[in-house]
This record gives structure tokens, sequence and C-alpha cells, in this order.
């Protein structure tokens, strides 16, 4: 992960497009403003797992980061930080995409990838081989 991408993720906070912390993602999910849920590489299973839960209730795609917690944590002006979420579907897209092309995470996603997800679907966990959770969008 580089530093450019560690950029974006500080100018979505300067921006105010980034609850960070436990309790500010689990409020912007609730708010439906969640695009995006991050968790950093060595946070704990719990966190991971419920991250993925909020993010499928919210139908967005979780991701775990290549850093640890005290690099994002450091970027973002605080002392660690494992869990984050982007509010911004602009911003979202292009982490998406830098992640994809500069640690090949999962695919970059489609152009629109606000699509619409139908009621009584359920969308379930992909994960590669790097242990990456990414949820899966129902075909259209």
């Amino acid at each position: 992960m580089t530093d450019n991408t560690l950029n974006l993720l500080g100018l979505a906070l300067r921006g105010g497009n980034l609850a960070v912390g436990d309790e500010p993602v689990v409020q912007a999910c609730r708010l439906g403003t969640v695009r995006l849920i991050l968790t950093a590489a060595d946070t704990s299973g719990n966190t991971v797992d419920r991250a993925v839960r909020l993010a499928q209730r919210s139908h967005v795609p979780a991701v775990r980061l290549p850093c640890s917690k005290e690099r994002l944590g450091l970027q973002l002006g605080r002392k660690v930080c494992a869990v984050l979420a982007v509010t911004d579907q602009g911003l979202a897209t292009a982490l998406l995409h830098r992640l994809a092309e500069e640690d090949g995470i999962f695919p970059p996603p489609a152009d629109r990838p606000e699509e619409p997800v139908q009621s009584g679907t359920q969308s379930g966990i992909q994960r590669n081989s790097i242990g990456t959770e990414a949820l899966a969008r129902p075909k259209s």
C-alpha cells in the first residue's frame, strides 16, 4: 500500500468523508452513508467479523488493508486505527481502484458500484488468497 493511497484516506478525513473507529462506523452504517468499510491488517478477528457484518447489512464492500493499525492511525492523526468507513462514493471507488492496482487485492469495481441491491437478496463474502474480504454483489 503506497503513501498515495494513505494520502487519499487523509483527504477523505479532512473532507468529512471518513468515519474513524468502531462507533462512528456503526453510526455511519445506521445513517446509510457508508460506501466502503476498511480494516487494518492486524485488526482482531472479532472486529473484522463485525465490520464484515456491518458491510453486508449496508450492501458495501469490506476490505482488509495491507497496513498496520499504527500506520493507518498515524496517517489519520491518531495513535491507532483498526476500522474506518468511507462515506463518499467517488473516494470509495478511487480507493478500490488504487488498492486493486497496487496490491491486487481484488479486481477493480465497475464504473457504477452503487448498483441497487434487490430486497430479499443476501450478499455473500468472497475471500481471496490473502484473506481480504469483499462482498459479492447480486448478479443483475
